[in-house]
């Protein structure tokens, strides 16, 4: 069997942010999204940095201060994410190994890792999730076939 790159299992259609965007504008496509990170990108799509929820979580002006609301949606659309996002980043390329993906996650208890070709230009994004569907797709190969269920 042929080794399973990160091409194979990363998610290739991956929303994107551009360093002047805001805060705001971050949590909310995230929320809606349900997205947990959010790389940064140039113009020619070549991976700046990446920002997460936590980051936005730890920007936000927060609650339990008395701030009137609309004073605390104007604060936090003032922030622009190229002062909130990581810029040291791991990536991989779209023909590393999988399990080398894996092992990065893993080892360095990242969440998820960019995928960049060559010239650093944003290809995708490999995730836990990525992983977990994989595992579950393979899995069910393997999985009983004559009908009977095996309940947990």
């Amino acid at each position: 069997m042929p080794p399973v790159l990160v091409k194979h299992i990363m998610t290739a259609e991956v929303v994107t942010f551009f360093p002047e965007q805001t805060l705001s504008l971050a949590d909310e496509v995230m929320r809606i999204h349900k997205f947990h990170h959010l790389p940064v990108v140039d113009a020619e799509h070549r991976l700046l940095g990446m920002v997460t929820d936590r980051d936005i979580l730890s920007a936000k002006v927060s609650s339990v201060r008395e701030v009137a609301d609309t004073t605390r949606e104007l604060l936090e659309s003032a922030i622009l994410i190229r002062d909130i996002m990581s810029v040291e980043l791991w990536s991989v390329r779209p023909d590393s190994k999988a399990s080398a993906a894996g092992s990065l996650l893993l080892d360095h208890r990242f969440s998820s890792l960019p995928v960049t070709d060559d010239s650093g230009k944003l290809v995708g994004i490999v995730t836990e999730r990525d992983f977990l569907r994989f595992a579950i797709r393979t899995l069910a190969m393997h999985d009983d076939t004559t009908g009977e269920t095996n309940p947990l």
